[in-house]
């Protein structure tokens, strides 16, 4: 599998840019998986729902599935701040591609995702994992580079680059955890 992160500030349009690189590989015959950064108390269950009585009752682990999917949900009963490539583990194992969103502090190869009204600094100054830029602004970059850069509407050109450059993603899972 071939893991890459999208890293930047809120705003920026990591989102976006992951949801409309998901089909774009999907065309290129890919299989893809997100691992997605959330903050502190986020829910996807909801009260009154099976699942949901269930964790409330105290259960550390739930499994819902049906014939199209399945979730897993899992209750800390302590804090605990699993790392990426902990995360990464917990995925099956049969994709081609991870997007990462978030973790902009990771020691994976990533692709930061700069837009110049966000008044944020650029990070791919100072983090030597940052390899390509994604802006709307590709002359207002603070910093000259020898990066790629690319235009955030311009996705199938990023997932050509994606495929042509797979090697550079692979990910080796002995090395991480």
């Amino acid at each position: 599998m071939k893991v890459v992160a999208f890293s930047g500030d809120s705003g920026a349009g990591k989102t976006t840019l992951v949801e409309r690189l998901i089909p774009a590989l999907k065309l290129r015959g890919q299989r893809v998986s997100v691992v997605k950064h959330a903050h502190h108390k986020f829910d996807i269950d909801h009260p009154g729902k099976d699942t949901h009585r269930h964790r409330e009752a105290g259960a550390f682990e739930v499994v819902v599935a049906s014939n199209q999917r399945l979730a897993l949900m899992r209750e800390f009963e302590q804090s605990a701040s699993l790392t990426v490539h902990q995360l990464i583990a917990e995925l099956y194992q049969g994709v081609d591609w991870v997007l990462v969103e978030g973790f902009k502090q990771s020691d994976l190869l990533k692709i930061e995702v700069w837009r110049p009204e966000t008044g944020k600094l650029a990070r791919y100054i100072d983090d030597d994992f940052v390899i390509a830029i994604a802006t709307n602004a590709p002359a207002q970059l603070p910093h000259k580079t020898l990066r790629p850069v690319f235009e955030l509407d311009q996705v199938d050109v990023l997932a050509d680059w994606l495929i042509e450059q797979a090697h550079r993603f692979e990910y080796s899972f002995e090395m991480q955890i």
